[in-house]
């Protein structure tokens, strides 16, 4: 198992143990199981998917941010990030924070 923590600047999201984790770094997609490689990435603008040990997953729209996993570990300290409904809700949250001229912290409207 990963034990991951998923935060942002004003507060935690997510803590807990998950077997699979799917995100977008600048430079591509990546998987991450149990006895992954370490790695630290400068996460993209996009959905970051966990999936527990029973299969749920839990999907988070992430506007930038790290992510870091060594040792059984994973850290993602997100810029402004959002647990949602599926991908297709996080890539509709994730493209209005990217539109221009929105403050790089604010979250989009309601």
């Amino acid at each position: 198992m990963i034990d991951a923590k998923i935060v942002s600047p004003d507060r935690a999201l997510f803590e807990g143990d998950v077997s699979e984790v799917y995100a977008r770094s600048t430079e591509g997609e990546i998987g991450i199981l149990t006895g992954h490689q370490p790695v630290l990435l400068l996460l993209a603008s996009a959905p970051l998917e966990l999936v527990g040990a029973d299969g749920t997953r839990t999907t988070f729209a992430v506007r930038s941010g790290f992510l870091q996993y060594a040792d059984g570990k994973l850290t993602v300290l997100a810029d402004f990030a959002e647990e949602v409904a599926d991908k297709d809700a996080a890539h509709a949250a994730v493209e209005k924070y990217t539109k221009p001229g929105r403050e790089a912290h604010a979250p989009a409207p309601a």
